[in-house]
């Protein structure tokens, strides 16, 4: 243990860490690089940071400034202290309507300001894919654009004010200056008045400027991140004496990655709201090149946004569960695809310009389908195009396409010329390189596919870097457009710049930062490009239970993890990944905290079992297991089950708890209390029996308990209705939560499937195994999903499918049975015709075997809540379909995420709070606004029992909703 570090953390009024766990975590960003940290700083004031600067001084180790971490060049990386300001810096500190301003604090996210900014009709308008984890001192630092900057312009054009603190723990304000204010902040006695003196007298001089237009990106390249912007400095009254721009230091930091000064505070100008009427023109191409020729031209419109797509991101699409439902408009197999969005003020205006565009690429004649998107249409094709980051971690295996090539920009008109020399380079090293992003903006961002793990790809890591860097300074275009020197690219700014453009750069960082405290290895002092890579260690050969082979072991489960941080988005945003970090918004409790773990552990970890690490087990805590990262997370990185492999494997070293024990038999204990319900459910009613039980079983003590089903499947017998007309034969799968917990909702389904004139034949007395499974107990979930494939395997078939109530249950037929049965396709086929009872229902409704006829026409306003493992592995919107088929029945669904009971999750002791938290982020207030005429829905046994302990409303099963709608059949 250091003492400095441990006196320090002590000293702070927020946090720091130095265990393995933290220092693990930290180690990576978005980027391939991996340098492990001294500590990680969560400072709750300046006057945290001021210490931090204060110790990095004296103990001669630096800081690195950190957001959300999604920083594509590696400046979030570093062998110092990461200081992650995304915890405490995160106020809205003022709008100004009036003036069309907004100051904030760096930790400020996005997309959740332009929320705040709405109701004044403003937004922040530069957009990155990241916008709803990204915080806005991440995009000061590194200068960030996207999708919006032919429109809006890029980061560096709205900031007005930044306040920071300086290497000497003093505090500056960057703002616009006066000629006159300028050269009376060079007299002043501090550092502050030491950097302007400095950019004065080195900048002054003609033959400096000349050389920064000479060597430095076309000015007409507005996006652009070379080194410090000091190009930007010379059009100020300071140096040009007909010019009557202020002197902006801020423009210099913004770009600079957190290396010359710690910004606590951030003045931003914003814009209008954009016009309301809109509308996306997505172009298909047959070749990249006659798509960007088509570029040039279709810029002449008035375009909000103009995104390309090439093949190989769209490849990615198709199988990948969130995103291949986004491809409804992608018609053929285009090469590539323009996404040209078109906005204006009224829907006339906005025909006019879609005609407009329509007769440039007929004219063109190079596109040979050009689909018109509207409404949720244009958010769901963006979106696409938004995930191209994440999806490019898809692929499985070793070769990846590696963000070194980034996000080149040339003038506009270079372009097509560009890429041509481009894709030849690439060709010459037989790579297929990824095209996509910004074409608008004479940005693509341009991949190569290369495995990192081997010297040859290290080696074209470095040689394809070095001849596209030399390719962007013979068009004068930027390196990097908006993204980043970072370490990859910084070694290649002196070639970008000039050399002595570049000792101007290095002498400003000395001005700034004399002891090099602030994120060293970036700019003007680069680290290597080829050095500290996450994979440069050989992938260790791990056996597993589960059958991780679609990834190629669970190794390369968690290197699908590229950083890209989807999981960061919070509550606010939509969908349900990672429901532990919306309540806590702690970095180790994010999918992609829990895959750094996995993967440093598993290839860093000498120890005989090598999953035997307490970190990971920390890592892993607070993992409920909502399947939401297996859908969400572009890259798919299942870490359910990689938690359900981790807690077999670790258990091997160090047994069992009590409270897991508890859980993987509670099937077994329902089944014995099943046997005496009533005497079961009488000592469920005395406290003080149940405080020991809760107190043995490590369940909190504020939980309600369930009560057992008291009424016997095996003793009522539906028969078939005479009246009913028999459709097909199905069967029911009675799960261990429904028979044992929930029998009504086994009787609803049964009399609910029989009036609509199916046969039913009940299968009872098998197990899901989702209690073992949820606790790592695999051989004997194994032995259970072994003992139901051989039963299931020859009755159940396309005609005569197995339909199930409890969805944690029923799609673990789809999900881990698979990758644990004995006989996995067997297991695989057998999954293939089981199907949650809302499946089934709305599928025989789509097919017009069900119809609205059958069911009252009594009006009814239904909430519904559905259940996580649902999200991830079918789709909410079948028990919404589901639910609307009676003509008057209004269901909405809630927009939430999980419940936060996750099965034993919510039930235990150290779970609880965390557990109650998040059901009130968003199910919880949702749940209370309802009427109490409405009916609450929620299919999940473990969610209804969440909602009854937060909200004392009691939520029915849609089975049990539609089975009240009967219509009695007719004689």
């Amino acid at each position: 243990m250091n003492p400095r570090l441990k006196q320090l953390a002590s000293e702070l009024d927020g946090a720091l860490f130095y265990d393995e766990l933290h220092k693990s975590i930290y180690a990576t960003d978005a980027s391939v690089y991996r340098k492990l940290p001294l500590a990680v700083a969560y400072p709750k004031h300046a006057q945290d940071i001021k210490r931090l600067i204060q110790f990095a001084t004296e103990e001669q180790t630096s800081l690195i400034p950190r957001t959300a971490g999604t920083s594509l060049a590696g400046q979030c990386v570093g062998e110092g202290i990461v200081v992650d300001v995304s915890r405490h810096f995160t106020s809205i500190l003022k709008i100004d309507e009036k003036a069309r301003t907004v100051r904030v604090q760096p930790g400020v996210i996005r997309d959740e300001l332009n929320l705040a900014l709405q109701p004044y009709g403003l937004f922040f308008g530069p957009n990155t894919s990241t916008s709803n984890r990204c915080m806005i001192g991440g995009m000061v630092g590194n200068n960030s654009s996207g999708t919006t900057s032919i429109q809006y312009g890029v980061t560096r054009d709205k900031v007005l004010e930044l306040q920071a603190l300086l290497s000497d723990g003093s505090e500056a304000t960057f703002t616009a200056l006066t000629k006159a204010e300028f050269h009376a902040k060079r007299q002043e006695n501090t550092l502050e008045g030491a950097i302007y003196e400095t950019l004065y007298t080195e900048l002054e001089s003609d033959a400096v400027q000349q050389e920064i237009r000479n060597q430095f990106p076309k000015p007409e390249i507005h996006r652009r991140n070379t080194g410090y912007a000091v190009d930007t400095l010379l059009d100020s009254c300071v140096f040009d004496s007909n010019s009557e721009l202020p002197f902006h230091a801020a423009n210099l930091l913004c770009g600079s990655e957190g290396t010359l000064a710690f910004t606590t505070e951030i003045t931003l100008q914003l814009d209008d709201l954009p016009p309301p009427e809109t509308a996306v023109v997505a172009a298909h191409y047959d070749t990249l090149t006659a798509c960007l020729e088509d570029v040039n031209k279709v810029m002449y419109h008035n375009l909000y946004t103009c995104e390309m797509m090439d093949d190989v991101i769209l490849d990615c699409t198709k199988d990948n569960k969130k995103y291949k439902d986004y491809r409804f408009f992608v018609q053929g197999s285009p090469k590539a695809l323009l996404l040209l969005e078109l906005r204006a003020n009224t829907a006339d205006e906005l025909n006019d310009a879609i005609k407009g565009l329509q007769r440039t690429l007929n004219a063109s004649a190079q596109s040979y389908a050009a689909p018109i998107l509207r409404g949720e249409e244009i958010e769901m094709a963006l979106e696409l195009r938004k995930a191209g980051l994440g999806l490019l971690g898809n692929m499985v295996g070793d070769n990846k396409a590696v963000a070194c090539i980034e996000d080149t920009a040339v003038a506009l008109s270079d372009l097509p010329a560009f890429i041509a020399e481009f894709t030849a380079i690439m060709e010459a090293h037989k790579q297929k390189a990824v095209y996509y992003a910004h074409a608008g903006a004479g940005e693509l961002h341009l991949r190569p596919i290369l495995n990192l793990k081997t010297k040859k790809g290290v080696g074209l890591f470095r040689e394809i870097t070095t001849e596209v860097a030399a390719l962007t300074k013979k068009y004068k275009g930027s390196f990097s457009g908006e993204h980043g020197d970072g370490i990859v690219r910084a070694e290649f700014l002196k070639m970008q710049i000039g050399a002595s453009n570049f000792e101007l750069l290095k002498r400003i960082k000395k001005r700034f930062d004399p002891n090099n405290i602030f994120n060293p290895g970036k700019i003007t002092d680069a680290w290597p490009m080829d050095e500290s890579l996450r994979t440069d260690t050989k992938t260790p050969e791990i056996s597993t239970k589960f059958d991780f082979s679609d990834s190629q072991g669970i190794v390369r489960l968690a290197e699908k993890c590229n950083g890209s941080g989807d999981c960061r988005k919070t509550e606010l945003s939509a969908g349900a990944m990672c429901p532990s970090y919306h309540a806590t918004r702690d970095e180790k409790d994010t999918t992609r905290a829990r895959a750094n773990m996995l993967r440093e552990v598993l290839t860093q970890n000498q120890a005989p079992n090598a999953f035997n690490s307490e970190a990971l087990k920390e890592a892993f805590s607070l993992c409920i297991s909502c399947k939401a990262c297996a859908s969400e997370c572009p890259s798919n990185v299942d870490m359910a089950t990689a938690k359900s492999e981790f807690q077999y494997q670790y258990a091997k070293s160090n047994g069992r708890s009590k409270s897991d024990l508890f859980v993987a038999n509670s099937t077994k204990y329902n089944r014995m209390a099943y046997r005496f319900p009533k005497l079961a459910n009488v000592f469920l009613q005395q406290r003080w029996l149940v405080s020991i039980l809760k107190k043995r079983a490590n369940i909190a003590a504020k939980r309600s308990m369930p009560e057992i089903s008291t009424k016997r499947l095996d003793k009522v017998i539906y028969k078939p209705i005479k009246e009913a007309v028999v459709k097909r034969k199905v069967y029911l799968f009675v799960d261990e939560f429904s028979h044992y917990l929930d029998i009504e909702i086994v009787f609803d389904s049964i009399q609910l499937l029989t009036h609509l004139g199916y046969e039913v034949e009940v299968l009872t007395e098998y197990d899901s195994a989702r209690a073992l499974l949820s606790k790592g107990f695999l051989e004997e979930a194994t032995k259970e999903i072994n003992r139901t494939v051989a039963a299931f395997q020859d009755i159940i078939t396309a005609q005569t499918p197995l339909v199930g109530i409890e969805p944690s249950a029923i799609l673990g037929f789809r999900d881990e049975f698979p990758r644990l049965a004995t006989h996995k396709e067997k297991a695989k086929k057998l999954g293939a015709h089981c199907f949650l009872i809302e499946e089934f229902i709305s599928a025989e409704i789509r097919k017009g075997v069900i119809v609205s006829d059958q069911f009252t026409s009594e009006e009814k306003h239904i909430k519904v809540h559905v259940h996580c493992h649902q999200k991830a592995l079918s789709d909410q919107k079948i028990t919404f379909d589901m639910l609307n088929l009676p003509k008057n029945y209004k269901p909405t669904l809630i927009p939430s995420g999980c419940c936060g009971m996750a099965g034993s999750f919510g039930y235990e002791k150290e779970h609880y709070e965390t557990s109650m938290k998040i059901g009130e982020l968003r199910l919880f207030p949702a749940v209370r606004k309802a009427s109490i005429d409405t009916i609450i829905a929620a299919n999940g046994t473990s969610c209804r029992h969440q909602i009854k302990d937060g909200t004392q409303r009691k939520a029915l099963h849609p089975v049990t909703i539609l089975k009240e709608a009967l219509l009695p059949l007719k004689d």
